[in-house]
């Protein structure tokens, strides 16, 4: 007797439903994207038990002719690929031709459909060990409508693992909504146990699809998201990155979409993360439903049998287009911007933004003063906000109260800076951030704008603008050294001592130059002219620490970001630093026209926004 044998057909698709069918949602989602393939207009959803009992799929799409229903439910039978070719280039959600076989095999599956121009439909079931399809007549509108009852009544160690009612609605909907924001212009309608839980009108336009997304994802998300357009080379990325301000303590807001196919990627992953990576708070993730249009022939889907892994066969510039695109995004939000526009491209002005606080380069300083009376602040598009004569600090009484702030920022006050209050006329335009009315403890800015009070953490942002002035020197590769009057000497470890001397231009390509004194003396005798005010000590051994620790300068460009943070934040304005108004005010301006502002270099917020009707409810005005 033969040990090898043939499997009968029902047993065959039992082992091949182990892949793809696991529970109702694994279900659903394989329907659905049947649904979709067929070019549905509207989609129906109906549930009862969690989809144990009952899944039931309607669509309006192209339906199933008579003659090809007997194939439906037969494995490897599928209408949308036919040769080699095909498959390498797939443009359909499915094309496996696996799925409606595996299903039937582990419940009551019927299917009924009706294409153009039929009096009436057909219905197909399957009975029996060898799965024989029956083919009836079944009056059917134009479309398909797939119909599953008890899943896994013939397997009970399968049904076993299954988890409460609740448990797996919660992964039907969750399905759902995955299929429902990849698709905008199909109706969907999910109901379960007969109540109606998402009613999801055909997204025609923008506003249709922010009603959708906000539906499905929450209205918080939608209202602290920044659309996104980007298309370069081929490739187009759309949709919506949430602020970082709208951080999660779990990665149970990100959808990310491959020419309509919701998938999980790791080049992906890690382009969105270090799209981020200095403006998130540590232990946070990013919420984002973002949409990548490429080339099919360009991305391998055929990896997995579930669908939701890809292979990029350009991951490189993949990667690099989403990190850019994304990284300009953030960079571009600054404070007082509207975000109902879209980014056009990468450094692109932002349809919708306020003109003034629209994603420009080379515009993140203030400009020279004209003259020794005071400066004129130069934002985008060529606006120049009122002069609040803090333009410099480095001269004067103004240095004396905030020299650590004022080394960073040119130009020339006099011995008596006038301070700027807010502007007596109306039609005078107020800056986002408005203006400087105190200080709190030393720690907080108490400005007043348009819409009510702004309060700013002093310390939080300086450490921002500092941060990103040294980004873009180093970038620029024009780090500037200015010389000690009285040079540091700082004692350190011999294998610290070893390092510094033998790899100077380290340190060199940072602005410092430090020198060997003696087996375990350095002496600083050069540091960046931003930070001339700053603890030199400190930088310098905090920079050696981390030099030490990655092992060797080649890793230095890796954590650049990193020394750079730390830099900026000895040399940023501690708490207890009294600053007059006008330097208060330029502090606002210059966050104005800082990239990612809103965000310290750790993450936390740097400032917050409190309306009248905010204040009107705090003190219950007008209940």
């Amino acid at each position: 007797m033969s040990k090898i044998q043939l499997l009968d057909s029902r047993l065959a698709n039992q082992i091949a439903a182990g892949e793809v069918v696991e529970r109702p949602a694994s279900v659903l989602k394989e329907l659905l994207e049947n649904a979709l393939d067929a070019g549905s207009e509207s989609i129906s959803v109906d549930v009862e038990q969690g989809g144990v009992k009952l899944l039931r799929v309607r669509d309006n799409g192209s339906g199933i002719e008579r003659d090809d229903l007997p194939l439906a439910l037969s494995r490897h039978a599928t209408s949308k690929i036919r040769g080699l070719d095909d498959l390498e280039a797939i443009g359909t959600l499915g094309f496996r031709g696996e799925a409606l076989a595996a299903i039937s095999s582990v419940s009551r599956l019927s299917l009924a459909s009706n294409v153009e121009g039929e009096p009436e439909g057909w219905q197909v079931t399957v009975e029996g060990r060898d799965m024989a399809p029956s083919v009836s007549p079944a009056g059917h509108p134009r479309g398909t409508t797939v119909t599953m009852r008890d899943l896994f009544f013939n397997t009970p160690a399968r049904r076993r693992f299954l988890r409460t009612e609740k448990t797996e609605f919660n992964h039907l909907e969750e399905v759902f909504r995955r299929i429902a924001l990849s698709e905008f212009n199909t109706a969907f309608r999910l109901t379960h146990n007969q109540k109606v839980i998402h009613q999801l009108p055909a997204g025609l336009d923008d506003t249709l699809r922010a009603a959708r997304v906000a539906k499905l994802c929450g209205k918080g998300f939608i209202e602290q998201a920044v659309p996104v357009d980007v298309e370069r080379d081929g490739l187009r990325l759309h949709g919506w990155m949430g602020l970082p301000t709208f951080s999660r303590s779990q990665a149970d807001l990100q959808y990310f979409y491959v020419n309509g196919r919701v998938i999980r990627d790791k080049v992906v992953s890690h382009a969105v993360r270090q799209a981020y990576s200095d403006v998130l708070y540590h232990g946070r993730h990013p919420a984002y439903v973002l949409f990548l249009e490429l080339d099919p022939a360009m991305v391998d889907v055929n990896v997995h049998p579930t669908k939701h892994e890809v292979r990029f066969r350009e991951q490189r510039m993949v990667h690099g287009f989403l990190y850019s695109s994304l990284h300009r995004v953030i960079a571009g939000v600054r404070p007082g911007q509207e975000l109902a526009g879209s980014v056009a491209d990468e450094g692109g002005p932002a349809a919708g933004m306020a003109p003034a606080m629209a994603p420009s380069q080379g515009n993140m300083s203030l400009t020279s003063p004209t003259g020794s009376g005071g400066s004129s602040l130069s934002h985008p598009a060529g606006q120049a906000y009122p002069s609040t004569g803090g333009g410099a600090f480095g001269y004067g009484q103004g240095a004396r109260q905030a020299d650590a702030y004022g080394a960073l920022v040119r130009g020339h006050v006099g011995e008596s800076a006038p301070s700027v209050m807010p502007p007596a006329n109306e039609n005078e335009t107020v800056p986002p951030l408005g203006y400087a009315v105190a200080q709190l403890h030393g720690i907080f800015i108490l400005a007043e704008n348009e819409q009510g009070m702004v309060v700013v953490d002093m310390h939080a942002a300086h450490e921002r603008i500092t941060y990103e002035r040294l980004k873009q020197s180093w970038a620029e590769d024009k780090v500037r050294s200015q010389p000690l009057l009285v040079p540091v000497s700082l004692a350190v470890s011999s294998r610290e001592a070893d390092f510094a001397e033998q790899q100077p231009e380290v340190f060199s390509r940072l602005g410092f130059v430090v020198q060997r004194a003696g087996p375990e003396t350095l002496v600083v005798r050069e540091v960046p002219a931003l930070l001339r005010n700053g603890d030199s000590e400190s930088m310098v051994r905090d920079v050696l620490s981390d030099l030490l620790a990655e092992g060797s300068s080649e890793r230095i460009a890796q954590k650049l970001d990193e020394l750079l943070s730390t830099m900026a934040c000895h040399g940023s304005v501690r708490a207890n630093r009294r600053l007059t108004i006008p330097e208060m005010n330029a502090l606002l301006r210059d966050m104005e026209a800082t990239e990612r502002s809103g965000q310290c270099n750790h993450g936390r917020p740097t400032w917050t926004q409190m309306s009248i009707k905010d204040l009107d409810r705090l003190f219950m005005r007008g209940q």
